[in-house]
């Protein structure tokens, strides 16, 4: 399927763009809402276009989401795997970004609504991720946060950490395990990858730091509802997985659902039907994520995940100007299967829709045939040295996968002051077991004691 485009500038309707009072500039304007993988590869492929592009997004980096769970296992600090847009985009003298959170757009004038500004567009990229899906129980996020943001990292790291002072505190062994439980729910690559970067850490980066417990001792659980983890790899790399997630000391429940979340913990539901309570101070969510509201600001239908439908060349029905990217599309491949939301499809999208928009300024009769996605294959780590990655015919685990892992995650890190440190940090933790991010910050509540029945407050005794 082919298409064409025209440049066209809008008539608008909405209150005058606030940047663009006495503007000169007859280009037309390119509007990209987030600065994640497919939002910053269009705003880079744009870079020769003869247009405006202004890049749009609430935080003023942007993250490599697939390391994230570093951060939140004190494996890596958040600066190693986050950029400052406007450092990335400095050099583009077509580009400018401006800070602050999208709450509309509007189709029929052709502008984007962000804070008390309206930004103006001829043509509209949108890109902005993903959130956190909790099935309809939104109630269950404070006692199990997900992760998608260097907020929610830092605020795992917390969790995680906390967990053991706690537990070092704590004279009541009952008490003193629920602190050293910790539950993963979801046993995707982000679930598989926090269960075994949980355990090396409690296993061997802290196996020295306390003296009243024994790190040793913590308890790593991967709750999954399907069959068996990583149900999107081949079923001999996903039995591999589970082998070595055992030998690291995690306990995978398979075919196990999650029935409810609270301050306690959470309660199962086994294949038999049976019901049973986890106590756990320390849950995360790692089961679904749904697009962010971009269909509700187009005034479109999304489907389950809230995903807008786009044709072959990424854009919304009726309307050529807009495009959708990334985790926020329901984009099909050629055999008509939903393309999955990982970073290399957003990141091809993005660059597709960069090279097209530049073409159509050179010739603007021109034709494109639709976006095509290239599978390069697919990669999990499991622990240290310890990864498998699915090429098609090429499968590997191991050391070598990890190897692959490794070096293909540190080639998309952007800068190389990125690349070189999280290469050395790695290689430190590799020969040492060591994490240099074990840092709590911000408040931290009083430890709760357990009331004894005579009123008064367990302690330790003194010496």
């Amino acid at each position: 399927m082919q298409t064409s485009f025209h440049v066209h500038s809008p008539t608008c309707g909405c209150s005058p763009d606030l940047r663009a009072t006495g503007e000169t500039d007859a280009r037309p304007r390119v509007v990209i809402v987030g600065a994640g993988f497919g939002g910053l590869s269009a705003a880079k492929a744009l870079r020769k276009a003869d247009v405006r592009v202004t890049l749009l997004d609430q935080r003023n980096h942007h993250l490599f989401q697939p390391l994230l769970y570093q951060v939140a296992t004190a494996g890596l600090s958040p600066g190693q795997i986050a950029t400052p847009i406007r450092t990335v985009l400095r050099d583009q003298k077509n580009a400018e970004v401006l800070l602050g959170t999208v709450t509309g757009v509007d189709k029929d004038h052709r502008c984007v609504r962000m804070g008390g500004h309206e930004i103006n567009y001829d043509y509209l990229v949108l890109a902005t991720g993903a959130r956190h899906s909790y099935f309809g129980r939104d109630d269950w996020e404070s006692f199990a946060p997900g992760l998608k943001s260097l907020e929610d990292a830092t605020e795992l790291r917390k969790r995680i950490l906390l967990a053991f002072e706690r537990a070092e505190l704590e004279e009541d062994a009952s008490a003193r395990q629920r602190y050293l439980t910790f539950v993963v729910i979801g046993a995707g690559p982000t679930g598989v990858e926090m269960a075994g970067s949980i355990a090396e850490l409690a296993h061997r980066a802290l196996a020295s730091d306390f003296r009243a417990i024994d790190p040793h001792s913590a308890r790593v659980v991967l709750v999954e509802a399907g069959t068996r983890a990583l149900a999107s790899f081949p079923e001999q790399l996903s039995a591999y997985t589970a082998k070595q997630l055992e030998k690291l000391g995690v306990e995978l429940m398979a075919n196990t659902k999650v029935v409810g979340i609270d301050e306690a913990g959470v309660m199962l539901q086994g294949a038999d039907g049976a019901v049973a309570p986890m106590p756990s101070a320390c849950v995360i969510w790692a089961a679904g994520v749904a697009a962010s509201p971009v269909a509700k600001w187009l005034g479109v239908d999304g489907d389950r995940a809230g995903r807008v439908a786009v044709d072959a060349q990424l854009n919304v029905a009726g309307h050529p100007e807009i495009f959708v990217l990334g985790d926020c599309a329901l984009a099909q491949d050629a055999k008509g299967k939903p393309l999955p939301g990982l970073a290399p499809v957003a990141k091809q999208q993005g660059e597709y829709v960069g090279r097209l928009l530049t073409l159509f300024r050179k010739k603007p009769e021109a034709r494109r045939p639709a976006f095509a996605y290239k599978d390069y294959g697919a990669l999990a780590t499991v622990g240290r040295k310890i990864a498998i990655a699915d090429f098609g015919t090429l499968k590997l685990r191991g050391f070598i996968g990890w190897l692959a892992w490794s070096l293909i995650h540190i080639y998309f890190l952007i800068g190389f002051r990125n690349r070189f440190s999280v290469a050395l940090d790695w290689t430190w933790s590799y020969l040492t077991f060591q994490r240099g991010a074990r840092l709590i910050t911000g408040p931290v509540d009083e430890v709760k004691r357990p009331v004894h029945a005579d009123g008064e407050r367990a302690g330790r005794k003194a010496a």
